[in-house]
């Protein structure tokens, strides 16, 4: 696992985790995407995308049918799909930099440091299908597309 020691790229997940964070526990968080573009061209190579299917029937009274051990278990696996990406993912040859999308329910405040952008899809790409696993309260399915490579 990679670790930055960039404080303004710390403060940056900081913030954004922080915000998912609370939106995942008010269940208003659908999606979120990382995508992978080339700095010089703005092309996206790789998209990943997490759906989040949140059971808005769950209150803090109900039980939870699955324990934590499962939950980390299934985060686990997810974060080895990803690792083991590589061995299937174009190489990345060019500079590249990254964009987080996060979709929720409508008319939520959203911060004012946060912008709006568009989906950024690939155009005719191949696509992956990772694990997904649950928490009983979300559900959380995971996939990645990729530029073809030429």
């Amino acid at each position: 696992m990679l670790v930055t020691c960039n404080k303004e790229l710390q403060k940056f997940f900081d913030e954004i985790i922080c915000q998912v964070k609370t939106w995942l526990m008010d269940m208003s968080i659908e999606k979120l995407v990382v995508v992978i573009k080339e700095v010089a061209t703005n092309v996206v190579v790789e998209r990943w995308q997490f759906d989040i299917d949140s059971d808005k029937t769950v209150t803090k009274d109900t039980k939870r049918e699955v324990s934590n051990k499962q939950i980390q278990d299934g985060i686990r696996s997810v974060i080895r799909q990803i690792t083991a990406s590589v061995t299937f993912l174009p190489l990345l040859e060019k500079p590249c930099c990254f964009d987080i999308l996060v979709y929720t329910d409508k008319g939520l405040e959203v911060p004012t440091t946060w912008g709006e952008t568009g989906p950024h899809f690939i155009y005719n790409p191949e696509e992956v299908r990772l694990k997904s696993f649950t928490t009983t309260i979300h559900k959380v399915s995971a996939a990645v597309a990729f530029k073809k490579c030429d």
